[in-house]
């Protein structure tokens, strides 16, 4: 290659051009040098390379502009994330300007009033919504003691497990679950591991001690109580929520009423709640009806007599669309026997699963109070108790066809034997003479004391009293007898409508699992057992005249035989 003055360019720029080692340029075929490779050094035109420090220059600003790329997409990520922060501040102070009547449960109203925006946050973020009617009702009531219970598929399960978050975002909230056995209880903490994780990000769960601790410090505890002395597991506790999935599992009421004086908390903005779920039936249907249901209609707010606010609230199947709406749960239920049908599916409480005396029928054994004619052999039954109640039934027999009616009932608690002697003196003082009667063998027994026995206290304040004749199977037999309806239409057993404790353990007293040909014994039985040892006494038809020529004689009796009392 050539200037335009005729010089060569290898002659001009011969580091641009090969040389071998003596220097001499690499030739063509043409005989003309051979070209280098590539740009020269620091040369920006064809044939020559960058400069190291330009290459180094050029690469900083690409990382640059990448850099710069990255930041504005996060810039516009953070950007939409404060326009949702704001949209959820405003659906909060909405919130907090409702009145309390609406609850911890975010209703559809509230959210129907809320911004556009708001509405989509919520509906894109919704873990659980209760279902309209009761659901929505429990969670919402402002009562302390709150029974949600009746049908089966009501969804009370899943509110039980949603209720103690209310108070979840406090570090002072405890919330304690309870069923009555550890398989039971698996069945909650399963519901809860899909819950509360999506509800409030990093709780954790400690397996051991059965608990969810919330990001907040709040606390979710889960128990179970089989028996009665289980509550003592929570002695020292403070809870200030705590909840029974299935209540009627409980024999009694003690345990939970000991788990009601665990309830209290050091967090004024805490209001502290006992909630528990049920169906109809169970061992303890009976104080579980007594306690919510009997005193107040359903949904209607009442106190107790331990001072708390209280309401029952009842559950339909079709309270819940997905078990309602393809019917085949509702089949189902449809299937079962007659009692569990009732119970399960019509939510009805007036029928016990496993009751002892399924022929006894208040509208044929109960009756209205009248006056017992003067010539009517009168007889009681007393079984004593103090922790637990001292049961007295007092009954006459009609002489035309040797029925059996008890018109009068006694059920205390911590009555020793004068106080009982003394209780049962007045009642019997409108009666025509002293009514003999029998006592529980136990009041006779001795305990190592020297002072008399209930049997003897009573006896000394002239009541005329003997052994009773416990025999439990055979005393069972005699109930069933008596109950049968006879041939006139009247059944050997008729009951005053003013004798409630009575009639409510005929009602629902249970069998004994393990021993079906008795009741069983961990479910109140003091007024049933009263009516046992009445009836075991052999109630007789005595001369009238008999009755009428002893009255005078009867109200100053002594026994002459200190053992048998007459």
């Amino acid at each position: 290659m050539s200037s335009e003055n005729g010089t060569n360019d290898w002659d001009l720029h011969p580091e641009l051009y090969q040389q071998d080692d003596t220097g001499s340029f690499v030739l063509k075929k043409d005989g003309t040098p051979r070209k280098k490779a590539g740009r020269a050094k620091g040369s920006k035109g064809r044939g020559y390379n960058y400069h190291s420090e330009t290459k180094a220059k050029l690469a900083a600003k690409k990382a640059v502009r990448d850099k710069q790329k990255r930041v504005d997409a996060v810039e516009a990520k953070l950007q939409r994330q404060r326009k949702t922060l704001n949209s959820s501040k405003e659906l909060l102070n909405k919130l907090d300007n409702k009145t309390v009547t609406t609850g911890q449960v975010v209703t559809d109203d509230v959210i129907d009033e809320a911004p556009l925006k708001v509405k989509e946050e919520v509906n894109n973020n919704v873990i659980f919504q209760p279902n309209d009617g009761p659901q929505t009702d429990f969670l919402a009531a402002p009562e302390i003691d709150v029974l949600y219970g009746g049908a089966a598929g009501g969804g009370k399960s899943y509110a039980m497990l949603v209720d103690p978050l209310r108070y979840a975002h406090r570090a002072a909230h405890r919330a304690l679950i309870l069923r009555r056995s550890m398989p039971e209880l698996r069945e909650l903490i399963d519901k809860s591991r899909e819950l509360y994780p999506q509800a409030f990000h990093g709780c954790k769960f400690r397996e051991v001690e059965k608990l969810w601790n919330f990001p907040s410090g709040a606390k979710v505890e889960f128990g179970f109580l089989e028996r009665d002395a289980d509550v003592y597991r929570y002695q020292g506790q403070a809870y200030s929520w705590i909840g029974f999935d299935e209540i009627t599992h409980l024999p009694t009421e003690f345990a939970w009423n000991y788990l009601a004086s665990r309830l209290r908390t050091t967090d004024s903005e805490i209001t502290p709640y006992l909630r528990c779920t049920a169906n109809p039936g169970g061992v303890g249907a009976h104080w579980v009806k007594k306690r919510y249901i009997s005193p107040a209609p359903p949904n209607e707010s009442f106190d107790g007599n331990d001072g708390l606010s209280r309401k029952f609230i009842p559950a339909r199947l079709d309270d819940n669309p997905y078990l309602s709406e393809d019917g085949r749960y509702e089949q189902m239920l449809k299937a079962l026997p007659d009692v569990q049908r009732r119970q399960l599916l019509e939510g009805n409480w007036e029928i016990t699963e496993g009751a002892a005396f399924t022929e006894f029928d208040p509208n044929v054994h109960v009756v209205i109070p009248f006056e017992i004619p003067i010539g009517w052999e009168r007889i009681k039954g007393i079984d004593y108790g103090y922790a637990s109640e001292s049961a007295c039934v007092w009954g006459a027999v009609d002489p035309t066809d040797g029925t059996l009616i008890i018109y009068r009932e006694l059920y205390q608690k911590n009555l020793t034997g004068v106080d009982l002697a003394q209780v049962i003196t007045n009642m019997e003082v409108y009666d025509p003479y002293s009514v003999q009667g029998v006592l529980d063998t136990a009041a006779w027994a001795r305990t190592g004391t020297t002072g008399p026995t209930v049997g003897e206290t009573l006896q000394r304040a002239g009541h005329k009293l003997r052994r009773a004749d416990k025999n439990r199977i055979q005393g069972k037999i005699q109930v069933h007898e008596y109950l049968k309806v006879q041939q006139s239409g009247r059944p050997r057993l008729q009951i005053f409508n003013t004798c409630p404790n009575l009639i409510r353990e005929l009602t629902g007293i249970p069998l004994d699992k393990s021993n079906p040909e008795d009741v069983d014994t961990h479910a109140p039985d003091h007024a049933y057992d009263a009516l046992r040892y009445l009836i075991m006494s052999r109630p007789r038809l005595s001369d009238p005249y008999s009755q009428i020529r002893n009255l005078h004689l009867q109200q100053a009796y002594t026994p002459s035989d200190s053992t048998f009392g007459y």
